[in-house]
């Protein structure tokens, strides 16, 4: 069983939905999945509620700090972000394979309901697509 980190700067958005995507897309004996962030800032919303729509719920996730997942051996360390990528502490997993994609960030948007909901929606469908593509590459 494979060990997988998603990783992003307060764990409450896009690495939330790539956990949610990567959940959905795995069986259950193929990986177990985490989720952290360099630092935490709880779920947002606006994420819960896009994956939602989509029939996943991420509403029982928790936002995680990297440090808790220390001692977990990972085989992959996916960053969403930029800004974790180049600020992300060490994570001594030997043998993990690295990987990066800086998602469009849907929080930073301002603007209407709609207009946000667009935001999201365009993150979802982004991670959503990269996330299945992963798992078809690295588990079928």
């Amino acid at each position: 069983m494979k060990n997988i980190l998603v990783l992003c700067t307060g764990n409450s958005c896009r690495s939330q939905m790539a956990h949610g995507y990567l959940i959905h897309f795995l069986n259950e004996d193929q990986a177990t999945v985490y989720s952290a962030g360099i630092e935490t800032h709880g779920l947002n919303p606006g994420a819960v509620s896009i994956m939602k729509e989509d029939g996943i719920d991420i509403s029982k996730h928790t936002s995680n700090h990297v440090d808790e997942y220390a001692s977990v051996d990972f085989d992959y360390i996916i960053t969403v972000c930029d800004h974790a990528n180049e600020n992300c502490p060490y994570i001594p997993s030997k043998n993990a394979q690295r990987l990066h994609h800086n998602f469009f960030d849907p929080s930073k948007v301002i603007g209407t309901e709609e207009v946000k909901h667009e935001a999201f929606l365009k993150a979802r469908e982004e991670i959503k697509g990269y996330f299945k593509k992963f798992v078809e590459m690295h588990f079928n």
